[in-house]
Order: structure tokens, then C-alpha cells, then sequence
């Protein structure tokens, strides 16, 4: 049986955009890093503490934000199989989760101990979501290995997957946001960073960047992948006849 059927791929701008603004994430979100060090632990001696408070920006952001991100965007450009998208887009969730999982163990490393880095709205969210992306994770891997045995509740839970994955990539980014605005008014409120400043121009443009990352990865995955022409008519051919539709 053959099918003939117009489709369309995303457009080549949005994957562009994409990848500019995840690029622009990393490079300012490194620079902050490397360039201003002291202001993750303007208090600390302690060579220790500050390589951990460093690591979990990187982690939340390089590791998990961009290759989830990434990861959705695999059903977009990747060609190949279904199953080999599949394949590639579960392994960069599973990379992103354990990207998440290490960027919290920093938190929990603090000489302040482990209720001293939970307290604020930025914590709670970031273990929500987390939590949420590894369930989802999990019942996405027991249904790519277990495809026959669930056939029919895959394709019940499909518009909930689609649901939950991209809720939570944007909760992440939010998440990010607040820890953006947390720290930068912490730092601002104790003199350690001034209000109008290369410091703080390079954190409110990361805000942006996450933002902007965000809504252009949602924008690509929601955009119809394919469509029926209704000017080209669906031909089917079969031994014994030839259906138009």
C-alpha cells in the first residue's frame, strides 16, 4: 500500500532561532560563571563551596534546560525512524535528568546543610519539577521498551506526555527565572553587585535568552509537522483496486 500525502517540515527559522538563543544561554550563562566567581560566595573562603555553588547554575541550565530542550526538538529535524527519534530524544531526557539530579546534589553539599538551600519559592519549584520530569522520564522509557504489551495505553497517554513534557520544560525555565532574580537581588541588596552594571546586564540577559529559548522551543513542537493538501488527493493502491480519497 502506498500513500501519498503533502507534509511540511518546521521551519528552518525557528530551529535557527532556537539554537542562537541556547547559544546565547551558554555563552552569557558561562561568562557570568567563569568571569564572576565571587559573587556566588561573596562570604566564603572555601574552594569547595564555591566550585558546588558554580556547578548548579551550569548543571540547571547548560545540562538540563538546553538538552531537554534539545531533546524535544529531535521529532522536529532528526530524519530517520520514528523509533530512532525516539531512541535519541529519550537518551537526551535521560542525560538532562541526571544533569537536574546532580545540579540539586550541589545544593545539598552546602556547609549550611540541606534546610539552609530549600526555603525559598526557586527550591520548591526546582524539586516539582524535577520530580515531574523524572516521572515522565520513567513512563517514558518503560513505554519505549515495552511497546507491544501497552500499544493502546501509549496512544491514550501520547496528548498527556506531550502535555506534561513541555509544562514541565517551561516550569524549569521559570524556575531558572527565579533563581536568576533571587540571586541578583540578594546580591544587589548587599552591595556585592551594583544596579547598573556588566554583572547585572549579563544575568537580565540570560533572563531574556531563557525566555526567549522557551517560547521558540514550545512555538516548534506545537507547529503541525504534516498536513493533508487539499488540492492533492491521498491515493492508495492495492492488489486488487486503487482507492482516491
Amino acid at each position: 500500500m502506498i500513500a501519498m500525502a503533502a507534509n511540511t517540515k518546521p521551519t528552518f527559522s525557528l530551529l535557527l532561532l532556537a539554537r542562537l538563543s541556547a547559544t546565547l544561554v551558554a555563552i552569557l550563562l558561562l561568562s557570568w560563571a567563569l568571569y564572576f566567581t565571587t559573587s556566588f560566595l561573596p562570604h566564603t573562603l572555601s574552594q569547595r563551596d564555591l566550585i558546588y555553588s558554580v556547578l548548579h547554575p551550569l548543571l540547571m541550565v547548560i545540562g538540563f534546560i538546553l538538552i531537554s530542550g534539545e531533546a524535544i526538538l529531535v521529532h522536529r529535524w532528526m530524519p530517520g525512524s520514528r523509533k530512532r527519534k525516539k531512541m535519541v530524544h529519550l537518551w537526551l531526557q535521560g542525560v538532562a535528568l541526571t544533569s537536574a539530579i546532580f545540579g540539586i546534589w550541589t545544593k545539598f553539599q552546602g556547609r549550611e546543610g540541606v534546610i539552609a538551600n530549600f526555603y525559598s519559592l526557586h527550591s520548591w519549584m526546582g524539586l516539582l519539577c524535577v520530580s515531574l520530569f523524572g516521572a515522565q522520564w520513567l513512563m517514558g522509557f518503560l513505554s519505549f521498551w515495552h511497546r507491544g504489551e501497552v500499544r493502546m495505553t501509549r496512544i491514550r497517554f501520547l496528548p498527556w506526555h506531550v502535555f506534561i513534557g513541555l509544562y514541565t520544560y517551561g516550569l524549569a525555565v521559570v524556575t531558572a527565572e527565579t533563581g536568576l532574580l533571587e540571586k541578583l537581588t540578594f546580591l544587589q541588596t548587599k552591595g556585592v553587585v551594583l544596579k547598573h552594571c556588566t554583572e547585572s546586564l549579563i544575568v537580565n540577559g540570560l533572563g531574556l535568552g531563557l525566555a526567549t529559548l522557551c517560547g521558540v522551543v514550545i512555538l516548534t513542537a506545537v507547529s503541525p509537522k504534516q498536513y493533508q493538501s487539499s488540492h492533492t488527493p491521498k491515493v492508495v493502491h492495492s492488489d486488487s483496486k486503487c482507492l482516491t480519497s
